[in-house]
């Protein structure tokens, strides 16, 4: 059985790109017939694409390159930046208002990695179609 699966990418500059990213996130995502009734879902994704390129942007100092691609099962979620250096979980100090980026994404995606070459890295979430999700817990 052939896999079919559909994509989108986009290049984000330091300037202006993480509020640009969410919204060209939302957009695309409205074309997947089950995001309708999963908000919760489309917020979580959204949030993650905001984090990831908030690191691209203030952590490397690089334009971030986005891609969506969608399988039918499963959505991921890849950012790519010109360093590197993988990104580290922090535990900031209490009231600090940067260094939880790497834990919310944990925390929100179904599984996530990272990946290093010498022109840079990419981080990538993945979210299982909340059906999907559902039926491989056994509910």
């Amino acid at each position: 059985m052939a896999v079919k699966a559909m994509g989108w990418a986009h290049s984000f500059p330091v300037s202006g790109g993480v509020s640009a990213g969410r919204r060209w996130t939302r957009r695309h995502l409205e074309s997947l017939a089950w995001t309708a009734e999963e908000p919760e879902t489309v917020d979580a994704v959204v949030l993650t694409v905001s984090e990831l390129l908030t690191n691209a942007h203030i952590h490397a100092h690089s334009d971030a390159h986005l891609v969506l691609t969608w399988d039918g099962d499963r959505l991921q979620v890849s950012v790519h930046d010109e360093d590197p250096t993988l990104p580290r979980r922090r535990e900031p100090e209490p009231g600090a208002v940067s260094g939880r980026g790497v834990g919310i994404v944990r925390m929100l995606a179904d599984e996530w990695d990272m990946t290093s070459r010498g022109h840079g890295k990419t981080v990538t979430a993945c979210f299982r179609r909340p059906a999907a999700r559902r039926r491989d817990e056994g509910d």
